[in-house]
């Protein structure tokens, strides 16, 4: 008899989350034992539930699905994560397997595929979507300090040099360098258009 896995998911969107745990609780081998809505409830649930295989979205609130699989690492390194998500950025991929992460998959993934990611990574394996895989290595890794990255994560949400400045205590020329040598490094014409492609590529 085979050894039923036992899935934690992880996504802020109930509909979504539902229909996951639908199709994968119809496989004889698989059981969601767990739900949560916030990447900062991911590993009390997976301590609780004990559960094998964790499937993270990457956008939730509290921690991102990236920074949950690499927390999950850290505390519950029994249980694997992989990351099933809307949106596949290379950038996302590269930095979803550097936090740990055993696999990445799209949430369009025919239900029989995502089952069968599931038991590889269960299994010890490493899956990833191989057109998302043949993008990241086209695209390469980040071309952005930390620093600039910082800045750019903030100027993406508005507000003006002075406010970037008193919310990363830095000075104002500091500012405009760093962002001045992100829109150089991203091929943008504005601090706005440069956070916009540093996320379309998931650098942020």
């Amino acid at each position: 008899m085979t050894e039923t896995i036992r899935l934690l998911l992880a996504d802020d969107q109930a509909l979504v989350r539902g229909a996951l745990a639908a199709l994968l609780d119809l496989e004889p081998d698989l059981e969601v034992v767990a739900q949560v809505g916030r990447g900062d409830d991911v590993v009390d649930a997976a301590r609780a539930s004990a559960a094998d295989v964790a499937l993270l979205d990457v956008e939730m609130p509290g921690l991102d699905g990236i920074q949950a699989a690499a927390a999950l690492r850290a505390a519950v390194p029994s249980c694997r994560s992989l990351i099933v998500t809307t949106f596949g950025r290379p950038g996302y991929l590269r930095r979803a397997m550097e936090a740990g992460a055993s696999g990445f998959v799209v949430k369009d993934t025919p239900s029989d595929r995502l089952a069968d990611a599931v038991r590889r990574v269960a299994a010890g394996l490493r899956v990833v979507d191989p057109t998302l895989a043949a993008e990241s290595l086209a695209s390469g890794s980040s071309p952005l300090t930390p620093r600039e990255t910082e800045v750019l994560v903030v100027a993406g949400r508005g507000g003006t040099i002075t406010d970037i400045a008193h919310s990363l205590h830095l000075s104002e020329g500091t500012v405009r360098n760093h962002l001045s040598s992100a829109i150089g490094k991203t091929g943008a014409r504005n601090r706005s258009e440069a956070a916009g492609v540093a996320a379309e590529k998931g650098w942020l």
